[in-house]
């Protein structure tokens, strides 16, 4: 199987440059974020022509995940085990986050061939004092528990948290100088224990053991990407059954060039599922 995620920033501007790269790189699934729309919004003839079924969970202009896939999905679900709401009163400015707000659409996931896979968008925070930060903790808390979970009833569930973190985990991942540790989200101390803490649960980063360097977002001001000026902060985080099952993985840099790209790079990883064990052509991956 191969696997991809994407933030596309919008699938109605991008649908044909997303399918177009879903068939040039021989995707087999695709997991895209901020597909901004409602399902009966979503540009489903593209990718059905080009041999996709695609998933939608999508409430408003905001937000929204989906997954395309050449495969049967199964077992769809649009919300993770204790998975909070946000709430903002505009009039106060008051927020409330948990089970009794309002669930945003920012998980979507799917059994596929044997995978389980949530597309994820993880929220921003926004800024260090505002409640959205917390809400974003909270949110990872949750999904931390939920893998946990999944992972402890089957140990050997090939398991895929891809998608948009929204946190750069390492100061290598950060060559944007406007972010800053002590003045900017996606950096301070407790975002990314909240990243690091999905380890616990039995996760890792199995992109980077063979992609060490390069960024999957640059921001669309200031000529951030001809300066290269970007941020790793989307990833395939799996299971060890996942793992030990990736056999190749790419960043593809080059999506965030031409005509209306989104700010987000695609992020592919290669999965040999079914592989023997002793197969020698794997690489290693550390957790």
């Amino acid at each position: 199987m191969r696997l991809a995620t994407w933030n596309v920033n919008s699938i109605r501007t991008r649908v044909t440059r997303t399918v177009d790269f879903a068939v040039r790189e021989d995707i087999d699934v695709l997991a895209m974020q901020e597909v901004k729309c409602k399902p009966e919004q979503f540009p489903y003839e593209p990718f059905e022509e080009a041999g996709y079924h695609v998933e939608v969970h999508g409430l408003n202009q905001w937000n929204g995940v989906a997954i395309a896939s050449r495969l049967p999905v199964t077992d769809v679900e649009t919300a993770f085990t204790g998975m909070p709401g946000f709430a903002k009163d505009a009039s106060t400015g008051s927020a409330t986050h948990g089970p009794d707000a309002p669930l945003e659409a920012r998980a979507l996931g799917a059994t596929i061939d044997g995978v389980k896979i949530w597309s994820l968008y993880v929220p921003n925070g926004r800024s260090l004092h505002d409640p959205h930060l917390q809400y974003k903790l909270h949110w990872l808390e949750a999904l931390r528990q939920h893998a946990a979970g999944e992972l402890q009833k089957n140990p050997e569930l090939p398991l895929a948290l891809v998608g948009d973190f929204n946190i750069i985990p390492f100061d290598h991942d950060n060559g944007d100088p406007d972010i800053v540790e002590g003045r900017s989200t996606h950096v301070s101390p407790e975002e990314r224990a909240a990243f690091f803490a999905l380890g616990n649960a039995g996760l890792t980063d199995v992109v980077r053991p063979l992609i060490p360097e390069g960024f999957t977002y640059w921001d669309y001001q200031r000529l951030k990407f001809p300066r290269n000026e970007g941020i790793r902060i989307d990833f395939v985080l799996g299971s060890k059954a996942l793992a030990d099952a990736v056999s190749g993985a790419a960043i593809h840099r080059d999506e965030r060039k031409g005509v209306q790209p989104s700010d987000h790079v695609p992020v592919v990883v290669d999965l040999a599922l079914g592989a023997d064990d002793d197969d020698d052509d794997l690489p290693m991956i550390f957790s």
